[in-house]
């Protein structure tokens, strides 16, 4: 007989019973010793971990989604992803870990008949326990019910002594509980009042980085650790009307030649940019842009300086996007956060790569009329919008460990607007984790680069005087918490990079 225990008052489309209503092939649920409650296949909301170790790490985790999502599992949140050292069979590769959280209304041990199949069908066999497989999937919490079965024990006893379980799961979760599933989970944890407390006790956030245990973003052939070092994304503009550096790389053999340039000076990324998004532009057709940007990536692509370096496509377009990724791109940088195109998160989920959703209200030629610059609290504000458009951007496919998060400096934003975001980052990321730590850890990219704000700030109305404002405001936003700053001029902001680099590092000692 399988027995579940379910430890919160019953709802949600259970029929509880005075008398004992045990049957074959009904499982049942001890709410309390003389009360029994019957199931009739609610949906349930359940956490599934993911492990690899064995071929392409990355790919069997893709699959292992498409196949949960084709087996009646709806995912709803990704966990971010991990790249451990292994546990107990130490003689083996390091695998990815990561997990994600979704309802489904197949029964648990229909699910777990459906993940083994999964794993099975994925090229798993029998072996050594601990040992290596090209996927392993582990159902860490269904609904609100601990369960016990001869295969079946849910929450596994083991959980609570792994790091590279617990990390993901914490991932899975906000700050603020969402509701009483939720709370029930919390309820589960051993030795602790609820999972935070679990974590803090296992080392936190102190684990990541450390003892064989990074977070990771895949991005091209690597896993990129955001945490090792700030990146630094340059610049290409490839349109006339740019407010900054217009027309000047308008042929491939100027684009080509500032890339050779801005890589030389230590951009670790080029961003290129077809299509004007400053305040005011006029938008261009896909054709347009596609004439524009093509040919020039085209040509960087074959240049040996930019082999191991990051190609990222600045565009609202979907179709651009598409179209630049199948042409050597890496990243998708939307400065729309996906309003501007409806099919953007479906084309970037088909794509496979980082998503870099920016904050913005309105399009380029409204962004800045008076009713886009309203705001109770800034950082708050663009952090639950930030938040709205990383959930659709997930639901549409594109997991948490795909996303890099950009706070729109200069978009929809007034000078004191921009200042606080600068200084507020971690206000940010706070707010967001309230909702989803996932998307908290997501990589922070900030774009002051000669924006208007600073010419205001300092009396320089001419964009490119504004390199040295531009330096100092990067550095407070590094200082502050950014990942990756977006930069026209490469040389000047490289050096600040390495300082507070040097700073950051000082003060973890």
């Amino acid at each position: 007989m399988n027995v579940f225990r379910r430890l919160l008052p019953t709802k949600f489309g259970f029929k509880t019973s005075k008398k004992s209503c045990y049957a074959p092939g009904i499982c049942s649920i001890h709410s309390s010793p003389d009360c029994v409650v019957e199931v009739h296949s609610p949906e349930q909301e359940v956490i599934i971990a993911l492990g690899s170790n064995v071929g392409n790490r990355l790919n069997n985790f893709d699959e292992a989604l498409h196949l949960m999502k084709q087996s009646g599992i709806q995912i709803t949140r990704h966990a971010c992803l991990y790249e451990t050292a292994p546990a107990y069979v130490t003689d083996q590769p390091q695998f990815l870990n990561s997990a994600v959280r979704g309802v489904t209304k197949l029964g648990p041990h229909e699910l777990l008949s459906v993940l083994k199949k999964i794993e099975k069908d994925m090229g798993r066999t029998t072996g050594i326990r601990y040992g290596p497989r090209p996927i392993d999937l582990d159902i860490l919490f269904y609904g609100k019910f601990k369960i016990h079965s001869e295969i079946l024990d849910v929450p596994h006893e083991r959980i609570w002594e792994r790091p590279f379980v617990v990390a993901p799961l914490i991932d899975l979760l906000g700050s603020d509980i969402d509701n009483d599933t939720v709370a029930s989970w919390h309820s589960f944890s051993k030795h602790s009042s609820d999972l935070f407390e679990l974590w803090e006790k296992l080392g936190g956030e102190s684990l990541v980085g450390r003892n064989g245990m990074k977070r990771v973003l895949p991005v091209g052939n690597h896993l990129q650790d955001w945490s090792l070092k700030t990146s630094l994304m340059g610049i290409l503009n490839l349109t006339p009307d740019s407010f900054s550096d217009g027309g000047r790389y308008i042929s491939v053999e100027a684009a080509v030649s500032q890339v050779r340039l801005m890589l030389s000076e230590g951009a670790d990324m080029i961003d290129f940019g077809a299509q004007s998004t400053r305040p005011n532009a006029s938008k261009i057709s896909v054709e347009e842009e596609l004439d524009r940007l093509i040919p020039v990536i085209e040509a960087v692509t074959k240049i040996p300086e930019a082999e191991g370096k990051l190609l990222s496509v600045d565009t609202f377009y979907s179709e651009v996007a598409s179209e630049a990724v199948k042409k050597g791109v890496h990243l998708v940088n939307d400065v729309s956060g996906g309003r501007l195109d409806s099919s953007m998160y479906s084309v970037v989920a088909a794509l496979r790569v980082p998503y870099i959703a920016m904050h913005m209200r309105g399009d380029p030629s409204s962004m800045q009329n008076p009713e886009n610059l309203q705001y109770n609290d800034v950082c708050k504000d663009v952090a639950l919008e930030l938040y709205e458009r990383l959930k659709e951007a997930e639901l549409a496919g594109i997991p948490a460990w795909r996303l890099i998060i950009d706070p729109g400096i200069g978009f929809s934003k007034n000078t004191e607007h921009n200042l606080d975001i600068l200084t507020g980052l971690t206000t940010i990321r706070a707010e967001i984790a309230r909702r989803s730590l996932a998307f908290s850890h997501a990589p922070l990219l900030i774009g002051p680069s000669r924006k208007r704000f600073l010419g205001d700030l300092c009396a320089r109305p001419a964009a490119d005087k504004r390199d040295p404002a531009t330096v100092a405001a990067v550095t407070t936003g590094v200082l502050n918490g950014a990942n990756v700053v977006r930069v026209h001029n490469v040389q000047y902001n490289a050096d600040a990079l390495r300082l507070c680099d040097a700073l950051l590092e000082r003060k973890q000692r």
